[in-house]
């Protein structure tokens, strides 16, 4: 596992500019709303999913987003998906619920998940994201974010993710 350092390391290496910030713990959307108020940029919240044909998934959508898990296979072109369980993760990408972010794809192998970005970020600048822990964030481009994903050999899918109408 190349952790935080290696993707440190890897910023560095590929040149891509990101802004960090420290905060207290955060492990879900609703405790991030405060911390989020102070950091500029597109804030995400992220899925880890398994399918029934056993294939995991790590999905990252906006923030503010309801993710419509019913219409969320067809999307992304998968079976029927339910939460993944936290020796999961924590075997695959190397962190714990509360942490999950597209970037601890740095600690899985190529093909171990499918890393999805909500075709809303693709294109933003910054979208902020974990640096494998939940007390901090890195803002950077989405497709920077693409770009380390490629770098460590995953072939990131970008998708436009269906959400549940608002009510």
């Amino acid at each position: 596992m190349r952790g935080e350092a290696g993707l440190l390391a890897d910023l560095d290496a590929l040149a891509i500019p990101f802004a960090s910030f420290e905060h207290v713990a955060v492990f879900t959307v609703a405790e991030s709303d405060g911390v989020n108020a102070a950091i500029p940029g597109a804030h995400t919240k992220n899925l880890f999913l398994k399918d029934t044909g056993g294939a995991f998934w790590l999905v990252t959508v906006p923030g503010e987003a309801r993710v419509d898990l019913k219409a969320l296979p067809a999307a992304i072109g998968c079976k029927r998906v339910s939460f993944g369980k936290a020796e999961d993760m924590e075997r695959l990408l190397g962190i714990a619920p509360g942490s999950v972010t597209p970037l601890a794809a740095i600690n899985a192998a190529p093909g171990s998940i499918t890393v999805v970005i909500d075709a809303g970020l693709a294109d933003v600048d910054p979208v902020n994201v974990h640096p494998l822990r939940n007390t901090a964030t890195l803002g950077l481009a989405g497709s920077a974010i693409l770009r380390l994903l490629r770098h460590w050999g995953h072939a990131p899918l970008v998708a436009a993710i269906p959400v549940q109408a608002g009510r």
